[in-house]
Parts: C-alpha cells; structure tokens; sequence
C-alpha cells in the first residue's frame, strides 16, 4: 500500500543515497503485531519503465484504517524543539523559562513550542512513550527520517499546529468523532490508539538501512 512518495529536489534535507531521487513509503496494511509493516524503496525516476495507467484497488481484507485518502501535500516548514529528548540537566534549566512565558503569553512549551504533530519529514518524534531511537548493526544511532501519524494536529483551538490552509478550523459536526474531521485526519488512517509510526535510517551507510517504531497512547 503507498504512503507516501517524495522527490529529493523537494526534500533536500533528506540523505537520499547517491543515485536516487524519489522515495517511496509503503507498508503492508494487515496485521503484523497489530501495526502494519512499512517498506523503504529509494528510486531513480530516470530508470522508471512502463507505468501502470491507474493505482490498484487495495485488497478488499485491508484494514480500511490503514489505507490512506488519496491526497497531495501542501508541505510547511518549521522549526522543533525536543520535547522527551530534551536532556534532563537542560531542561531543569529552562523550567522557570517555561512557566514564566506560559504565564505571559498562553504558550505551552510541551504543547505548542516543541515537536511538531501530524505525518512530517525530519525533526523530532512526538513520543508518547518513552524515546526508543534505534541502532543501526554499524554502532550509529540512526536518524529520525519522518513519521506517518493517525492525525494532523490534535489542537481543535487552532493555536499553533494547524496547517495554514486549514485555519480557521471548523467546529465538528455534533455527535461526530473529533478525529474524523478531514482537516485532522486528512488521511483517514488510524494507527493504533490515534499514534503514529516513526521511520529511522542510517545516514552513515551507503544502503540506507532503516528501522521503524510505533507509538501511541
């Protein structure tokens, strides 16, 4: 099943290895200990061959919460901040620093300031358990490549996260599940218990080796 196809020219701050410049994402959307199983292929557009005219139809058995909307990015950059990755000692630092500019402008630093939500390249995971970053066999911690998340943003105030093209957000219909809204979950996927899954790669090897956790509450 494709999630997520991305060009290099688009991403640069992706490590594609040398000869490539597409991405694709896909996964397997049945049960593999109760997530689905997520593939890395690193292509070269200019070896692409016959083209099939039209996606196929996933398989009827698919778990409908694990196949996306078809959709285009409208991407955003921004700046994170960690939020569990934030060493200990720092952040002891910056408590006072944190509560003195939540009192004077509303800003939760944890909430609003630090990792950013929804499905994003780069940056920090938005761990809901405790950090697990994996290693690669060379030694190296490997680096966080994106996340696919069940939700955009999960602030229904709109303050910081809502994508520009979705502000104002539209109040949800009564009696509707507060995750269905489209401009939440654009996607319509759901992972878990509304989490997310984090994709790493090695940057030190040439063959981009890649790991994969889940996340959710």
């Amino acid at each position: 099943m494709p999630i997520l196809q991305l060009f290099a020219e688009d991403v640069p701050e992706i490590p594609f290895p040398d000869g490539t410049d597409v991405l694709q994402v896909l996964w397997c959307p049945f049960d593999h200990d109760s997530f689905p199983r997520p593939e890395l292929r690193w292509r070269r557009r200019a070896d692409v061959g016959a083209r099939r005219p039209a996606m196929p139809e996933p398989d009827p058995e698919s778990d409908p919460e694990r196949v996306p909307r078809r959709c285009l990015l409208d991407p955003e950059r921004v700046t994170e901040y960690p939020s569990w990755d934030l060493p200990k000692d720092v952040r002891q630092l910056l408590e006072d620093r944190f509560s003195q500019l939540k009192s004077a402008t509303g800003w939760d630093y944890e909430a609003d300031l630090s990792v950013a939500p929804g499905t994003k390249i780069g940056g920090y995971p938005g761990w809901v358990q405790l950090p697990d970053w994996p290693v690669c066999d060379c030694g190296k911690v490997m680096n966080h490549l994106l996340t696919v998340a069940s939700l955009d943003f999960d602030d229904a105030n709109g303050k910081r996260w809502v994508p520009l093209e979705d502000r104002p957000v539209p109040p949800v219909p009564s009696g509707a599940a507060w995750y269905s809204a489209t401009e939440q979950n654009p996607t319509g996927l759901m992972i878990g218990d509304v989490g997310g899954m984090y994709l790493f790669v090695c940057t030190s090897c040439t063959d981009r080796p890649f790991a994969y956790r889940f996340d959710n509450s």
